[in-house]
């Protein structure tokens, strides 16, 4: 009789015996699908399935499978909420992309994106600083692009390691074309905006001017405009600009364009 039912099922290592925890799918709940990978938050629910849609507004529908799921890198099991939900406003970031709450900074990976200046850089940040931080995407200043292709060279771009670079004022036949044009690796995109310094991408209207001055040849031209808007010098004018931006609502389109395009370029699955 005394081993009518079989072992005693406290014997073992029962102590060490992992279970996963369960966890409810609520709105904008931002969890990774441990087979495929794909990362989005939740949406939804469809016939006994969980809806998951990515910073891109893709959708993709998943079971809800035991440890289906990974949630700041460790299995989940997700189940449906066990209360009504009412649907919650979807907060955006600066960029216009639906902020994902809850979610730690990605590990930087070894892709880069480079800007021209530390003014670039500022602005990339104030717009799209919490989009990158997500996918773990460090963006770099250079002091100017005239040593490019070398610059480029040294980084060794690979299938696992891009490249990505917004330059200033790339418009056919300027010098930044000519040296742009000496890049030609596969794993490194160019792209860039028409204006003659990233000052110039923010609109006029956000800066609280009708335009921007008209800067003569042969004269640096955030001096120029410094000397046009009566203000004391570039450093107190670049606070202003900055303090002017919230979004990308404050931005002229072929610089949200171009920066979509590197975010995307250097984010693409290896």
């Amino acid at each position: 009789m005394g081993r009518r039912y079989g072992e005693d099922v406290l014997a073992g290592d029962w102590r060490r015996r992992k279970v996963t925890p369960e966890v409810e799918a609520d709105p904008d709940l931002v969890v990774e699908d441990a087979d495929s990978g794909f990362c989005g938050a939740v949406v939804g629910f469809e016939a006994g399935a969980v809806v998951l849609e990515d910073r891109h507004g893709r959708r993709r529908n998943f079971p809800l499978l035991p440890a289906a799921f990974l949630l700041d890198g460790r299995p989940v099991t997700l189940r449906r909420p066990t209360r009504p939900q009412v649907p919650a406003a979807r907060r955006r970031t600066a960029s216009g992309s639906v902020a994902v709450d809850g979610v730690r900074a990605r590990v930087a990976r070894a892709s880069r994106i480079w800007v021209e200046g530390v003014h670039d850089a500022a602005l990339v940040e104030r717009i799209w600083g919490d989009d990158l931080r997500v996918e773990g995407v460090v963006v770099e200043p250079l002091s100017g692009i005239d040593a490019l292709d070398a610059e480029v060279r040294d980084f060794g771009p690979g299938p696992n390691r891009r490249l990505g670079v917004l330059v200033d004022h790339l418009v056919p036949g300027s010098k930044e074309s000519r040296i742009v044009a000496r890049v030609n690796s596969p794993h490194v995109l160019v792209t860039g905006h028409p204006y003659v310094d990233v000052w110039q991408a923010v609109k006029p209207a956000a800066v609280g001017i009708a335009a921007w001055p008209v800067v003569p040849p042969g004269r640096p031209w955030k001096e120029g405009v410094c000397a046009a808007l009566g203000v004391a010098g570039p450093a107190d004018m670049w606070r202003h600009i900055l303090s002017r931006v919230n979004s990308f609502a404050d931005v002229e389109t072929p610089l949200i364009n171009a920066m979509e395009r590197l975010i995307d370029f250097v984010t693409e699955p290896d």
